[in-house]
């Protein structure tokens, strides 16, 4: 029905995961590394409408502009501060400035972004309301997609020269 078997012989560890308890290496073009644990992750989370995830950020580190097209998102900081931010689809942005302890929601498809402005490293859980919540990055969507944009549309929509969309095209090639 939704792309994911039903299991028929379940066991306690369809319901586990144990790779949250640790930062990830943040050593990334964005500084940045999200843990994701859905459905693909704990088969039993099938059908049941929640996921979850968390975000370690090197000092200055960010989670890029990215939505989520069947999530709502809420964050919960771990430690360290984050500016968290999302924009409406009229173009307004709203934004916070929250430290370990807060929460701050980002509603479903909206495109939103952490950063961690601080000199030290912070870390943040991310609950969602979908088994599988699909981040969309948007600088991805746009200068790493395969097969890609065409530069002259990405040069238009951004009103800069083909070289500039050469250079973001090769920093955010995949696998970087």
């Amino acid at each position: 029905m939704n792309g994911f078997p039903c299991k028929h012989n379940v066991s306690a560890d369809d319901f586990f995961f144990d790779e949250l308890s640790q930062p990830r290496l943040t050593n990334n073009t964005f500084g940045a590394t999200a843990t994701l644990v859905t459905v693909q992750n704990i088969t039993g989370l099938n059908t049941l409408g929640v996921s979850i995830a968390r975000i370690d950020f090197a000092p200055r580190g960010l989670n890029p502009p990215h939505f989520h097209p069947r999530a709502t998102e809420i964050v919960f900081v771990l430690k360290g501060i984050l500016e968290v931010s999302f924009i409406t689809t009229d173009n307004k942005l709203y934004s916070k400035s929250i430290k370990a302890g807060e929460v701050f929601v980002f509603p479903k498809g909206l495109i939103h972004f952490q950063k961690n402005n601080g000199n030290v490293p912070a870390a943040a859980i991310a609950a969602f309301n979908s088994q599988f919540p699909t981040p969309q990055r948007v600088p991805n969507a746009l200068f790493a997609s395969s097969p890609s944009v065409p530069n002259h549309v990405l040069a238009k929509a951004f009103q800069i020269g083909t070289k500039e969309v050469k250079k973001m095209k090769s920093r955010l090639a995949p696998n970087k």
